[in-house]
């Protein structure tokens, strides 16, 4: 409710901090997308307009990753979600490739940004050991 939403907010945006530091420096992830790892002037906008935290959203991209190796990802995470919400408590996880930009070519997925080995995170509050174990796991099966 929204008795605990200041407190769950604040658990959402520490994890993604975390999630996204532990992707930049996987040998199996070519570039991660959070305002956390931002700099110059796109680090000040998210610095000045998110003053309550990053929220929990965390886009990265396998590297050298196909499709098939995308889905393979989704498929081998054991905690989060494979779902296309954002927000919820439990951490959620969707290679939008495979789903919600399916019906695209592969060119108008790229020039949405899109990429076969791009994953979307919504993290949730659950304990960082675990989410980060769970996306080690996964990032291995790839």
């Amino acid at each position: 409710g929204l008795e605990t939403l200041p407190l769950r907010m604040r658990a959402h945006s520490e994890n993604a901090i975390t999630v996204a530091k532990f992707l930049s420096d996987h040998d199996k992830v070519k570039i991660v997308i959070h305002p956390s790892l931002m700099e110059g002037e796109n680090r000040r906008r998210a610095d000045a307009v998110m003053t309550g935290g990053f929220g929990g959203l965390v886009g990265f991209e396998i590297d050298n990753a196909s499709k098939e190796s995308g889905q393979k990802f989704i498929d081998s995470l054991k905690m989060f979600y494979h779902v296309a919400n954002i927000g919820d408590s439990r951490s959620l996880a969707i290679h939008p490739a495979s789903t919600t930009h399916s019906q695209l070519s592969p060119e108008e997925r790229d020039k949405t940004g899109v990429t076969d080995g791009f994953i979307r995170l919504s993290v949730g509050i659950e304990h960082i050991d675990d989410i980060i174990a769970d996306l080690d796991g996964a990032l291995k099966s790839t």
